[in-house]
Parts: C-alpha cells; structure tokens; sequence
C-alpha cells in the first residue's frame, strides 16, 4: 500500500462519524465511574476511550462526596472526544439526605417517613436552580417543584422541626417500615 493510499485510510478512519445518538444521558456517582457494566459498554460501542473517561470523570467529582448520584449528559463529537455535562443530584437523593432518609416510600403520597423545614427545602431549590434546565425558573417554582417530590418520596414539610421529637418520629418510622417489609416478603412467598 502506497504512503498516499495510507494517508487517506488514515484520513477516513479518523473522519468517521459516530453512528449512535451523539447524547448519553445517566447516572453516574460521584468518584465512582468504572468501565465495567453499564456505562462501559455504551461509551466502548460509541468509540469513546473508558479508562480515559473514568479517570476525567472522577478527576472532575474529587470534590464532591463520594457516592453522590449525578445526572450527566456525555455529548460525543464526531471525533470521538466527548463533553461531560454534569448537573446537581437529583431533588428525591437531597430530600431524602435532608430528612435522614436511606430510601423513599412503598406507596407515593400515602406514607410518610421523613420531615423537613421550610428552610429546607429553600436551600434545596437554591442548589437545584443552578441546573441549566431550571435557570430559567422562578426560586419560588423550583421551591414549588421541590414540595411536589417531597410528596411522592413520603417527606413532610413543617415550619419548625424539634430534635427530640424527630428522633422519636424516626423510631417509630424504623419500626413501621420493618413491619411493612416483613409483610411484602410475606406477600411475595404466597
């Protein structure tokens, strides 16, 4: 094969163009991004180097806690680079943080497990509006969609919250939430 003829194979295979969508949206915790399953095999079939995306992923969220879940967009280029676009974690991840919550309700809007304060859920909203899809919101309408998931993850939202009587509501919540687990495993083995 002559030098010209390896020029423009080299040239065609560095032209070529990514056949997938040029987006990929996920979750992806903070500090934790690996190149096996699932985000591995999405970025290895678009092209995209995994070692290399890990390591600039976790170099980017090394100053986040780890663990945190992260919305992110990777938009690919045709040149097989990519961007990472990453916004803050999800509303029902910071509720739940803010209520000492491990995990949300069996049945949205019948339960409730966890309280917080106005205070809450306006500092919330204020991390929440730097996503770039909220800017263009009001504080109050963030505020507004952060009251609507506190309702669908089983949190409560009072004007003052005492610490004796929470840990109190807490215990009893503990208790309350064995009792419903113990009677969906119940449920499953019939």
């Amino acid at each position: 094969m002559s030098k010209a003829a390896r020029a423009v194979k080299a040239a065609k295979d560095v032209a070529k163009k990514v056949e997938h969508g040029n987006t990929i949206r996920s979750y992806i915790r903070a500090g934790r991004a690996a190149p096996g399953p699932p985000l591995g095999p999405i970025l290895g079939q678009r092209g995209i180097p995994i070692g290399q995306f890990c390591k600039d992923f976790n170099q980017k969220t090394s100053h986040i806690k780890d663990g945190v879940p992260l919305p992110c967009y990777i938009h690919i280029n045709p040149d097989r680079t990519y961007d990472i676009e990453m916004r803050t974690p999800p509303s029902a991840y910071l509720l739940l943080q803010a209520a000492g919550m491990n995990r949300g309700v069996h049945e949205a809007g019948k339960q409730v497990f966890g309280k917080i304060t106005l205070k809450h859920v306006y500092e919330i909203a204020k991390i929440k509006h730097q996503d770039s899809p909220l800017q263009d919101l009001s504080l109050q309408d963030v505020c507004k969609q952060i009251i609507g998931t506190c309702r669908s993850v089983g949190v409560q939202i009072v004007r003052d919250l005492d610490p004796e009587e929470y840990k109190q509501f807490l215990e009893e919540v503990a208790e309350t939430r064995k009792a419903l687990d113990e009677k969906r495993a119940l449920d499953r083995l019939s």
